[in-house]
């Protein structure tokens, strides 16, 4: 038996699969971040998914890949807490853009970057060296993901209301959002508590939208989309990958959503960088990739990973 967790901010998917990759169950409980909530908390979120999920047959493989596991203490803090608890005979533990590569490629090597809330990435060499990133926001040097696009479209429209910055259909778009007529409105909104600040993540999509026909918009679109690049680029050349036929998988919910102008964007820079590599973007839950690395442990055969990857979409579209 594998217990397979994907855990991000806001939301933790956990699987148990048999090891002729037979999916026993799957749910879904909030965030379990470490950065969060604490390595303590964050396993007692994973410890009541688990016994939501219940069977009582003996776990060979615990696979679990977290947002919020980017150093080795961290990694080596959660797996000995983990083990502690006797979840499973061996415990993996890792950063959830693990769980993104192994979703997008079956080869076992290539280079994942994820935007959902935030932005990451991780490249994984065909002789298993790692390129990693800390991924802790602007004091790591990041800017990328729903938070950063919605604070920069919160931004842009305030700029445009007041005449310091160009004119941008952000302007009506952003505050109308959260039912408010103007910039300024909100800013009071957020500035007084009524409307948390976390929330501009959900701005995200709405820039997309506007970057069809605006300016400013698609000037923010294309921000994000050089820092994809970016991120790819330095795992790359860590990895001595950049003359390879690499998968680059896309993955976050940022990504997903299909905004081929963002996704076009991506493919031509990472042209100029690794024209042999091929940009995917995976459309499967991470999960799916914690559960093919607990099969991957036990030698499961293509067989297994393919009944499980059928029982995973199935699953989570249900």
């Amino acid at each position: 038996m594998i217990v397979a967790v994907d855990g991000g901010n806001s939301k933790t998917d956990l699987a148990l699969v048999r090891a002729d990759g037979e999916l026993v169950a799957l749910v879904r409980g909030p965030g379990s971040s470490p950065h969060h909530l604490g390595v303590e908390n964050a396993v007692d979120v994973i410890q009541t998914l688990l016994a939501e999920a219940g069977d009582g047959a003996p776990v060979e493989v615990a696979q679990l890949l977290l947002a919020g596991v980017d150093f080795p203490v961290e990694v080596e803090r959660l797996g000995a807490l983990v083990t502690a608890r006797g979840w499973a005979r061996r415990v993996f533990v890792d950063n959830d853009t693990f769980a993104v590569l192994r979703a997008g490629t079956d080869r076992g090597w290539g280079v994942a970057v994820v935007c959902g809330a935030g932005i990451n990435c991780v490249g994984v060499a065909p002789d298993g060296r790692h390129a990693r990133f800390p991924a802790l926001g602007p004091i790591t040097g990041d800017w990328g993901g729903g938070y950063d696009v919605g604070l920069a479209a919160v931004s842009a429209a305030a700029r445009s209301e007041d005449g310091r910055g160009p004119r941008t259909t952000l302007e009506h778009a952003v505050p109308a959002h959260f039912g408010l007529d103007t910039p300024s409105a909100l800013a009071e909104a957020i500035h007084f508590g009524r409307i948390p600040q976390p929330r501009v993540v959900e701005l995200a999509p709405q820039v997309l939208a506007e970057a069809a026909h605006d300016a400013v918009a698609a000037a923010i679109r294309d921000r994000l989309a050089a820092e994809v690049v970016a991120l790819a680029r330095v795992a790359l050349e860590r990895l001595d990958l950049v003359e390879q036929p690499v998968d680059v998988v896309l993955g976050g919910g940022l990504l997903q959503q299909g905004d081929g102008a963002l996704i076009a964007a991506v493919e031509a820079g990472l042209r100029e960088v690794a024209r042999a590599g091929a940009v995917h973007v995976s459309q499967e839950p991470p999960v799916v990739g914690a559960a093919l690395l607990g099969l991957d442990a036990l030698g499961a055969g293509e067989d297994a990973r393919e009944r499980l990857r059928l029982a995973l979409q199935e699953a989570s579209v249900g």
